[in-house]
């Protein structure tokens, strides 16, 4: 396939573009580089620095390009700053979509990935998450997702040729395995890069956000899905989506780790010990989130392969530690 990725330059899009490079695709990167990163972009792959919102530009891209397939990264994604800033993700995540949906449209591309979150969901009464539950966002981000899936949906409707796989995920985590590329954010609010910036020394201290949620140690349980495992979901929906598709799948490994348990794990996994701070819960924290994966599973065959949390600090580590400075631009 000839495969555009918006937001190829950001953190999973860029592992995305690798997997689809090394499983023979064609593919080019369509980013802004706001926070996204030229030097991860695999060199096999063709690039064009654009935003999303220029519709001229992106329909352009697609045609030069010959693009049949869209996987779209490119959005903002820090729920704090979508609280104070809500017309720029709503502008960037949502409107940013349409814009591609219309290039698309005009150029006859088909095929879209759209890369949703967990975050539709609000804060659910019961666990684990799947797919039927209701959708009621506590923040602009989870929105911003929310009315893109509703647009995909109406998209379908009106035309049947047409066909996406929107995939909610949890935490994202994780390097590639051969070190290449991995995590550069700034800011940094990752929980798993923030503590191995604490064992770099670039962090005087790890906070931890209350000890006294109902879970086994006091602290957040989430579910960290490695950044390779969620590419290959998206390759295995993009390769078997069919016209006519509207299918939306939780990604997670189906369970979760505390917040404890991650500190613990990246001490293990460096050999570095660290000032960890006990603090106050944070608002809107969840004492816990974990998806079922079943339906993945059920009709794509896919499931986590590395779901250990000191394998996903370990191919972590070695990114962090080789790159101190992430790509240094």
């Amino acid at each position: 396939m000839n495969v555009m990725v918006a937001g190829g330059a950001g953190y999973i899009g860029s592992h995305a573009v690798k997997q689809l490079l090394d499983a023979g695709h064609k593919v080019v990167v369509i980013d802004n580089l706001f926070r996204g990163h030229r030097a991860a972009v695999d060199k096999r792959a063709d690039f064009v620095q654009a935003d999303m919102n220029d519709t001229d530009v992106v329909e352009k891209a697609l045609r030069e390009f010959q693009v049949d397939s869209v996987m779209h990264f490119a959005a903002l994604a820090y729920v704090g700053e979508s609280v104070e800033q809500p017309l720029d993700y709503y502008h960037r995540n949502t409107a940013g979509v349409i814009s591609m949906l219309r290039a698309m449209q005009a150029t006859g591309a088909k095929r879209l990935v759209f890369s949703s979150t967990c975050a539709t969901y609000g804060e659910p009464e019961t666990m684990p998450i799947v797919e039927t539950m209701p959708q009621s966002p506590i923040n602009p981000y989870g929105w911003s997702k929310l009315f893109v899936e509703r647009i995909l949906l109406d998209t379908v409707a009106a035309d049947p040729e047409f066909g996406f796989v929107a995939p909610r995920y949890f935490n994202v985590a994780g390097c590639a395995s051969d070190g290449s590329i991995g995590e550069d954010h700034k800011p940094e609010t990752h929980l798993i890069p923030v503590i191995l910036q604490a064992a770099l020394g670039q962090r005087e201290k790890v906070s931890i956000f209350g000890t006294d949620y109902p879970t086994p140690d006091g602290t957040c349980i989430r579910d960290y899905v490695h950044v390779e495992d969620l590419c290959n979901a998206h390759i295995l929906a993009l390769e078997t989506l069919k016209p006519g598709d509207a299918k939306f799948y939780n990604l997670g490994i189906g369970k979760g780790y505390s917040v404890r348990e991650v500190i613990e794990s990246v001490k293990r996994v460096t050999g570095v010990d660290f000032k960890v701070v006990e603090g106050e819960r944070r608002p809107g924290d969840p004492p816990t989130l974990y998806a079922n994966a079943d339906k993945v599973k059920a009709e794509l065959g896919w499931e986590a392969k590395i779901t250990e949390m000191d394998d996903i600090v370990a191919s972590a580590w070695q990114w962090f530690k080789n790159n101190p400075n992430g790509y240094g631009e």
